[in-house]
């Protein structure tokens, strides 16, 4: 039988209605301007559409010619609920989302299960949001996939990358990094923050992102020192916060977009 990790905050942070799910990422999707390259990564935020939805949509846009060809996407965001060491994979065989059931790619799994940094554990992916906000998207953007979905908590950029390296594959495979930046700041020094968080994400520098500036920054980090490796480049989409999109500038949440290439 098969096992199914079910949509823990549909209706919550997106639609739980597949009809407004799929006509409100559509509507964001198509507000973007393609920028033409072909992204290996993105880096996107996971707030409630109302907040970093349009944000979010600034990268999965990018994807749509390639929709046919990216068959894999491997995904890693921050846990937010239970805590761990190092990475946690799913023993799900499918994530569900109210637009249908993702397959997990356990033969990806396979192919780092045996790092020490890479652990199974449901538990932390049962409620966790940070990945589950961006399938809905993926789906949206892209045809059949198939996922690795991986929630990261306490371990290093250097473990993370020795991670993407075994699954980074080709055309094929897609890497996406869910992460907010600043919490609960003024708008104007959130907008600090956020501006020198995306300069370091810009000039590739993992040393220069510390927790507070993004939630996500273990996942980062790691991207970051993988993508130096393979030469990529950073392109900023959109950066922005809840003060930006949802109007309350008192105490705002940082989201920021990049495509890597």
């Amino acid at each position: 039988m098969s096992r199914i990790r079910s949509a823990a905050v549909a209706g919550l942070f997106y639609p739980a209605d597949p009809a407004q799910l799929h006509e409100d990422i559509q509507s964001m999707l198509t507000a973007v301007e393609q920028i033409g390259s072909t992204p290996k990564a993105l880096i996107v935020p996971h707030a409630g559409y109302i907040y970093s939805g349009p944000v979010a949509a600034s990268a999965f846009a990018q994807l749509k010619n390639m929709r046919h060809s990216i068959k894999r996407v491997i995904l890693l965001g921050p846990c937010h609920r239970v805590p761990l060491r190092g990475l946690a994979t799913s023993s799900a065989d499918y994530f569900q989302t109210p637009l249908g059931n993702i397959s997990i790619d356990r033969d990806a799994i396979g192919q780092i299960a045996s790092l020490p940094q890479v652990q199974e554990f449901d538990l932390t992916h049962q409620q966790e949001h940070s990945l589950e906000v961006q399938l809905p998207f993926l789906q949206e953007a892209l045809d059949d996939f198939s996922l690795v979905p991986l929630v990261v908590g306490d371990t290093s950029a250097e473990e993370v990358s020795e991670v993407l390296e075994r699954l980074w594959g080709g055309v094929e495979t897609l890497i996406v990094i869910s992460s907010d930046l600043s919490h609960y700041h003024d708008y104007n020094t959130a907008r600090t923050m956020d501006d020198e968080t995306c300069r370091a994400i810009e000039s590739m520098d993992p040393t220069a992102i510390h927790y507070e500036q993004a939630c996500g920054r273990n996942p980062v980090t790691g991207l970051l020192l993988a993508a130096r490796k393979h030469g990529l480049r950073v392109t900023t989409l959109d950066l922005r916060n809840s003060g930006d999109t949802a109007g309350d500038k008192s105490s705002v949440v940082g989201y920021g977009a990049w495509s890597l290439s």
